[in-house]
């Protein structure tokens, strides 16, 4: 049983984990280069978020928008 637990040990340290390791190591040497990823992610919300409101604005300025509070079935 302890060789099973040990397996498991081995698989997420040297596998899953090995490119929080690599970005763990060059996080030392350069610190924009580690958290490159991070920011692709933000520049992705970003553009998502700007993408969701121009088309919430339009819809609104067709009149698409049904703005009446009990336009659900929960809220009467």
């Amino acid at each position: 049983m302890k060789a099973f637990f040990e397996g498991i040990q081995w698989l997420f340290e040297n596998i899953f984990f090995a490119l929080h390791d690599f970005l763990r190591k060059l996080e030392l040497s350069s610190w924009f280069g580690a958290n490159t990823i991070n920011w692709i992610f933000m520049i992705i919300c970003t553009v998502a978020m700007v993408y969701w409101i121009k088309q919430l604005q339009l819809h609104k300025a067709n009149g698409e928008e049904n703005q009446d509070t009990t336009a659900h079935s929960f809220l009467k």
